[in-house]
């Protein structure tokens, strides 16, 4: 039961972080009369060059985390990193905090994620926990190899993992761990990586984007194609599975759910999955995160209400707008990289009348860092991929 009154027009909405993410929550939130503040270890950030307020101050500085939570009417997070004190704080204070820190909990681990999974009966990729190199021998030989040995916290875009493909590798897999408690994965042979961003409302209500295609490349989001090319079966499938998940971790805002979309004949690997022996659908839960999305982004042109005016309205209290797609389209990362032989070519880029520029504000460009994105909405996926790819290949000359 939601016991917080609604914020109404003028209200104010913390963010805790304060990157790309909060600058597009600012931005979906001014129209509709909220301000935003933001509070980070960093100054002159993505979020703090739109919002009203930024603090640049330590997480671990409680006294500032209290002052600022004090200053607002509701808080959220642009990451799920946040120390875990911090929506403690916020919740000791009476401010409402969206997701719960009990949702940052489980999102901030991938043992504890995989877990929940699993007890919640989800399809899950198979996996054991491993906290030394006996643990991980021990796990190679019940999942097998191929397999992917993780960090248990702290990972993203790739980082923090190591794929085996021998039992002989497992000594060096370990050595790359650190020390770390980790996680080790069976590794699922997949048709595609796909990807819902839903929204979930103070009084329970639902609404989830249609379901899409992510490629990637080097581990990162390269492209996201909306919706993605798959059956009605599929697409109900896992928004079914969504809502489920949403439900259980009684999120209060917007979620990512990755999955794995299985070939139609021998769908899993050699091991059986932890958490549903009688499974028989397509997808596999890959893993959540509690904040809108980078394959998410193309809502902003692409849908009736963006995943980051939900956020704003979740956050809030407010009823949710309309999640359904308007046209086709596809979304393309800008990542540092563009910019090696100088500033890339803007004009040409903006020469194309449905290429949607978005540059996060970020200062330094360095090789894999997101620094923006481009969205083409068209008739057509095909047409809206082929514009994209144009448009980004133009940056460059």
């Amino acid at each position: 039961m939601n016991r917080y009154p609604a914020l109404l027009p003028g209200g104010k909405i913390g963010v805790f972080g304060s990157g790309q993410l909060g600058r597009m929550l600012a931005l979906a939130a001014h129209p509709l009369g909220i301000r935003v503040h933001t509070f980070s270890p960093e100054s002159d950030t993505p979020t703090g060059q739109v919002c009203e307020k930024e603090i640049c101050a330590s997480y671990d500085d409680r006294d500032a985390v209290r002052a600022f939570v004090r200053g607002v009417d509701a808080v959220t997070f642009e990451f799920e990193n946040v120390p875990a004190h911090v929506a403690e704080i916020a919740a000791e204070v009476g401010k409402p905090v969206r997701p719960g820190g009990h949702v940052l909990h489980v999102a901030q681990n991938r043992l504890r994620e995989k877990s929940f999974f699993a007890d919640a009966g989800l399809p899950v990729t198979p996996f054991v926990p491993v906290q030394s190199l006996a643990d991980l021998q021990a796990a190679l030989a019940q999942l097998g190899t191929p397999a992917v040995l993780k960090t248990a916290a702290f990972g993203y875009d790739g980082k923090g993992q190591v794929k085996i493909d021998n039992p002989a590798q497992a000594g060096d897999a370990w050595q790359a761990m650190g020390g770390q408690p980790a996680i080790l994965e069976a590794f699922v042979l997949f048709e595609q990586e796909v990807s819902v961003v839903a929204a979930r409302g103070a009084d329970g209500t639902f609404a989830a984007f249609p379901l899409v295609e992510n490629r990637h490349v080097n581990h990162i989001l390269d492209v996201t194609i909306a919706p993605a090319p798959v059956s009605a079966e599929v697409a109900a499938e896992a928004q079914q599975l969504t809502r489920r998940l949403m439900d259980a971790l009684d999120v209060v805002g917007v979620l990512a759910v990755e999955l794995f979309l299985l070939p139609e004949k021998n769908p899993h690997t050699s091991a059986q999955s932890v958490s549903s022996a009688f499974y028989s659908g397509r997808l596999l839960i890959n893993e959540i995160a509690p904040r809108p999305h980078n394959s998410g982004h193309w809502t902003i042109e692409g849908a009736v209400t963006s995943q980051f005016e939900q956020q704003a309205r979740a956050v809030c209290g407010l009823p949710l707008g309309s999640s359904a797609q308007t046209r086709p389209a596809v979304m393309v990362n800008l990542l540092g990289d563009l910019w090696a032989q100088g500033e890339p070519h803007w004009a040409a880029l903006l020469a194309f009348p449905n290429a949607k520029l978005h540059l996060y504000g970020k200062s330094a460009a360095r090789p894999g860092r997101k620094m923006g994105h481009v969205t083409v909405t068209a008739k057509t996926v095909d047409e809206a991929f082929a514009t994209a790819m144009a448009a980004r290949k133009s940056l460059v000359g």
